[in-house]
């Protein structure tokens, strides 16, 4: 296969995977679901915090492992394993079994969240045209936000029918995202195992991969402060579509069979924003970007929190495109800084460990709030946090690259 075919033929592979692996259809309802199913705020609630901390042990070792053993096994696994957990809660309908469900999530999305950015990014790299990176990234993720406003628009309506449906359809794309895992080509594994020192013990793995990680961290400050940038992005987008959509539209009075629909035009509007993102760079650096959009996102959090029904479909949906055009560029950002490809799966969970962390601490104050109807004070206690925190970041990076003669690179010698 010629070189250009076969770099066609994996951007195609990797889309599909980006198309059917997060295709969560349940993701609108599960709130619900979970209320019929007899769990209350404060069970629903800890659960999500259960799992955002699931994440924050899991993305280290995922990351490591897709290193060392590689992306391709990586993605494997992870498909695999959200094949099973979207089967138990049609048949552990119970606390534990919702708490088990959201672990295998968990676990499945840590395998795959630093190994499929590190393996596009070094297939590409390996060509050449790593400068591809962040348009790809960002058609895959639109292809994957368009199947969602497919699904998603009557899932309100299938739940009706039967109640256990979203749960069997998001199995079967799981299923088919490990039949595409299949076809993506193995690329060479650039870790400790291929310079034939594979990871034999605890202390090895310490002294091998995850020492000299902790070492380009020490010695890449701006790196760090790219980690950092991506908080208020990914927390924001998570706690809104994820842990309060569901609340938010019914402190508003919409019906189930709205919330499918609603989520379905928030992510047309996302998809937009991830597959047309690159007119930003006209007006501003991919790093200032990152900032600017971020407070943007934080102010539209305050305006559904005192908007009426129409002024909150507004404004979720200003939340969503700015979301998809602030994911795209915030990937390359942190990409482009990581020169060692060698460490870049672990360093990508790096970044998703502090995020995951941060949102399963945030998910504890949710409950009070929700059960009080005051969903819209924690919306606009979030977006003030959001501004300062983005405001004195912002000026931590722009103070640091003045300094600097030329940007830091995450790179370790070896």
């Amino acid at each position: 296969m010629r070189c250009e075919d076969e770099k066609k033929s994996v951007v195609r592979l990797y889309c599909l995977f980006q198309f059917f692996f997060p295709l969560l259809l349940w993701l609108p309802v599960f709130y619900e679901y979970q209320k019929r199913m007899g769990l209350s705020d404060p069970q629903i609630f800890s659960i999500q915090s259960f799992y955002y901390l699931a994440f924050f042990f899991l993305e280290i070792p995922t990351g490591a492992f897709a290193d060392l053993w590689g992306c391709r096994l990586s993605l494997r696994l992870g498909a695999l394993t959200l094949v099973a957990a979207n089967l138990l809660p049609v048949f552990w309908v119970s606390y534990g079994g919702f708490m088990t469900h959201f672990f295998l999530i968990a676990l499945a999305r840590s395998f795959v969240s630093g190994a499929s950015n590190a393996y596009l990014y070094d297939f590409l790299k390996s060509r050449h045209c790593e400068s591809e990176y962040k348009q790809i990234e960002g058609n895959a993720r639109a292809y994957g936000l368009i199947g969602k406003v497919v699904c998603w628009a009557g899932i309100g309506a299938l739940m009706k029918w039967h109640i256990t449906l979203p749960y069997w359809i998001t199995a079967v794309f799981a299923f088919i995202s490990l039949l595409v895992v299949k076809k993506l080509p193995e690329q060479p594994v650039h870790a400790a195992v291929a310079a034939g020192n594979a990871v034999t013990s605890p202390g090895a793995y310490f002294s091998k991969h995850l020492f000299p990680v902790l070492r380009i961290l020490r010695t890449s400050p701006f790196l760090v402060l790219l980690m950092l940038q991506g908080i208020g992005i990914f927390v924001l987008a998570r706690i809104c579509q994820v842990n309060l959509y569901q609340p938010i539209l019914g402190d508003k009075h919409f019906d189930l069979v709205s919330y499918g629909w609603i989520m379905s035009l928030m992510t047309l509007f996302e998809a937009l924003g991830s597959a047309r993102h690159n007119w930003t760079r006209r007006y501003i650096s991919d790093v200032d970007a990152v900032s600017a959009l971020t407070i943007l996102i934080a102010a539209s959090l305050s305006w559904m929190a005192c908007a009426g029904k129409a002024g909150t479909m507004a404004a979720l949906f200003l939340f969503a495109y700015v979301t998809g055009l602030a994911y795209p560029i915030q990937r390359q950002a942190l990409n482009d800084a990581i020169t060692n490809s060698r460490y870049r799966a672990t360093l990508l969970s790096m970044e998703s460990l502090v995020d995951r962390g941060i949102c399963a601490w945030v998910v504890t104050f949710i409950a009070p709030f929700v059960a009080d109807g005051r969903t819209g004070v924690f919306l606009n206690i979030s977006s003030a946090a959001t501004v300062v925190f983005t405001a004195v970041l912002f000026y931590i990076i722009r103070k640091v690259r003045r300094r600097a003669v030329s940007i830091p690179r995450a790179s370790v010698e070896g």
